[in-house]
């Protein structure tokens, strides 16, 4: 795994007004370098894996909406450009789900589910041959 990370709020969609277009970029961004240590990746095809966790109670957003934002947020800070993202994927689930998370890396999201908190997990692993998609 190249990096992982927890974004404790609901996504804001790729269709939103610009400034809180704005403000959830650069609130991922405040996340990314807060828990990003290492440099900044080029030269690598990368897998982005998006898990949004949302509350069954409100309309949620467009699984497909999320996911520029986030990665447009990461540049610069992960990867010096998301041209190096190849690979997409993204999951949307209510947080009232059964859901067996006790195995890493979704132990991270226990806590965001016992508080009812919509999150998105975010996984970035290098991207696997395209032939290995198959095996």
């Amino acid at each position: 795994m190249i990096f992982s990370t927890l974004i404790p709020k609901r996504p804001v969609s790729l269709q939103a007004k610009r400034p809180s277009l704005r403000v959830w970029k650069n609130y991922i961004a405040g996340i990314a370098r807060a828990d990003w240590s290492g440099e900044v990746h080029e030269n690598i095809d990368m897998h982005l894996k998006l898990v949004y966790l949302y509350d069954d109670g409100t309309p949620s957003v467009d699984v497909d909406n999320i996911i520029k934002p986030i990665q447009d947020a990461l540049v610069g800070i992960v990867y010096k450009d998301d041209v190096w993202i190849t690979d997409v994927e993204a999951h949307k689930r209510p947080l009232t789900g059964n859901y067996d998370l006790t195995q890493e890396p979704y132990v991270t999201l226990l806590d965001s589910i016992n508080n009812a908190q919509e999150c998105v997990y975010l996984e970035l692993r290098r991207a696997l041959d395209l032939e290995d998609y198959w095996s």
